[in-house]
């Protein structure tokens, strides 16, 4: 049965300086490929405006709003009718809209978190920027981006009835292996953080300036002024999707780097991991829990927690060896961790909510 859908998310026009778009294209492609109609309502940011890098697409419609009063004026009825509606992290009044959604959807509504870390760490010290205590329970499903012990903390401390997770996924028709001459030997794709700095420095500048033989690439915006690239390091201030699949290509390793609270709650994967595997790039990761539930380490990823760790991947294994990791990581993602994987675990959520409301409903009367 084809579905209607209404997602209110951050953005999924502009990848700039954010990983939710990439990761609600996947699944919105997913979904369309079974069938589904979504509409994605977004609003229009100065900042994403400015740096769209998807102005259509055949499967999804795109709806635009410059306030919380237009748009409960201009979407409410496709609200009320959808049969899910879904409203993710960092929405603009975001509590608000959620507020809105719960009380007009008549189908099932759901949250899809995903900056989970980020997200727990807020509604613990009160901070309800776009999401609050008490609205946790109205959704009939939290969806998170953490897996593992996480989503057992959510029933538990916030009272949403299901938490379940919703990782990202690959788009397949986007991310894959193709004929690119190597231009670096590690490259590395992430918006400046504090918290990831000192990794990037431990795990590729310590290593740049060690090897300078290697060449190496950094990409992403918000990087601060004052930071020292060794002369190997290429850097490059933004790429858009289009072109991550030939960045990813044109490496012989690429590197992997969690923030600090999603690396302490762990289950916590970025989208670059599944679109560098994708691609055939074998992947230099930092360790934290859950990671071993996701790729076999030794054989499908690579962990690293020192600059020497780096050094010896990139002089010490073989042309061989670089090739059989990057085609297992691959026949992982192609099993388990494409788009069209996370629309189909989405539809099965939405069934298993439907079902339980209804068993609920009858032991009532």
């Amino acid at each position: 049965m084809s579905l209607n859908i209404v997602i209110l998310g951050l953005s999924i026009t502009s990848s700039w300086g954010n990983g939710h778009a990439t990761t609600y294209r996947s699944l919105v492609r997913g979904l369309s490929e079974l069938g589904h109609r979504v509409l994605f309502l977004e609003r229009d940011q100065p900042w994403y405006a400015e740096h769209r890098d998807l102005h259509e697409a055949d499967y999804v419609r795109v709806g635009l709003y410059e306030s919380l009063s237009q748009l409960k004026r201009e979407y409410a009825r496709d609200v009320q009718k959808a049969d899910l509606v879904i409203v993710g992290s960092y929405v603009p009044e975001g509590v608000e809209v959620g507020r809105w959604v719960t009380r007009t959807a008549q189908g099932v509504s759901m949250f899809y978190d995903i900056d989970t870390p980020i997200t727990l760490g807020m509604l613990e010290q009160g901070d309800e920027s776009y999401l609050s205590r008490a609205l946790v329970p109205r959704y009939a499903v939290y969806l998170s981006f953490t897996g593992g012990p996480a989503l057992e903390l959510i029933e538990k401390q916030f009272g949403s009835p299901r938490a379940r997770a919703l990782y990202c996924g690959v788009d397949a028709e986007l991310y894959y292996p193709e004929p690119q001459a190597l231009r670096w030997d590690l490259g590395y794709m992430g918006t400046y953080s504090d918290d990831r700095q000192p990794g990037l420095e431990r795990l590729l500048l310590s290593a740049a300036e060690r090897l300078p033989a290697c060449r190496f690439a950094v990409v992403g915006p918000q990087y601060p002024d004052h930071i020292a690239w060794p002369a190997n390091v290429t850097r490059q201030n933004h790429l858009a999707p289009a072109e991550h699949r030939a960045f990813y290509n044109q490496q012989r390793f690429t590197l992997n780097i969690t923030r600090a609270r999603m690396r302490a709650l762990g289950h916590s994967p970025s989208v670059r991991l599944f679109e560098a595997a994708a691609c055939g790039t074998p992947i230099i990761s930092d360790s934290w829990p859950g990671l071993e539930t996701l790729f076999e380490p030794g054989r499908e990823i690579l962990i690293a927690e020192t600059s020497e760790d780096t050094e010896r991947y990139l002089t010490e294994i073989s042309e061989a060896e670089r090739s059989a990791i990057a085609d297992c990581a691959r026949a992982r993602i192609m099993r388990n961790h494409t788009g069209r994987h996370r629309a189909e675990q989405l539809v099965r959520y939405l069934r298993e909510a439907k079902t339980e409301h209804r068993q609920s409903a009858a032991a009532e009367t």
